[in-house]
């Protein structure tokens, strides 16, 4: 079963931490899918990972760049992995059918907006009931991400 890391982002913007969990998954040797619900979304934070920090590069792509398989972290609305990704970031409350074609997933909801806390919610009980093994990672008054919960496989 695949593992889903659920992280409540309280003290930080997706914009903040998306960078930084992509870098580590590319320093492990692991492709990425980053998963968002509109084009509108798709395209800011497509811009966002060009820019956020003049001194690093995230190589990136989505559609529109085309050589999804050359792609090591690969942006989509779609429910796709043309680049052979092992790890889905799902933001926005963007939903996948086929969670198991991953070795990781982590869903990343704003936490200071109740209808997203109680979505994530009942995706909790999906993935649970599913059997996936399920982490609550949830950030300090520091911002760094503390484990406040397991449950499942």
């Amino acid at each position: 079963m695949t593992e889903i890391r659920f992280y409540h982002l309280q003290r930080s913007t997706l914009e903040e931490v998306l960078p930084t969990m992509l870098s580590r998954s590319l320093q492990r040797g692991q492709r990425a899918v980053v998963m968002v619900r509109s084009e509108e979304r798709l395209d800011a934070l497509n811009s966002w990972l060009w820019t956020y920090d003049t001194r690093s590069f995230l190589p990136h792509g989505t559609k529109a760049d085309g050589h999804a398989e050359e792609q090591p972290v690969w942006l989509t609305c779609a429910d796709e992995c043309p680049n052979n990704a092992e790890v889905l970031f799902l933001t926005d409350g963007a939903e996948s059918a086929a969670l198991d074609r991953f070795a990781l997933v982590a869903e990343l909801f704003d936490g200071r907006d109740d209808a997203v806390v109680a979505a994530a919610r009942s995706r909790w009980k999906v993935y649970l009931d599913a059997g996936h093994a399920l982490t609550y990672w949830q950030q300090d008054e520091d911002g760094r991400w503390q484990e406040k919960g397991r449950s499942g496989a």
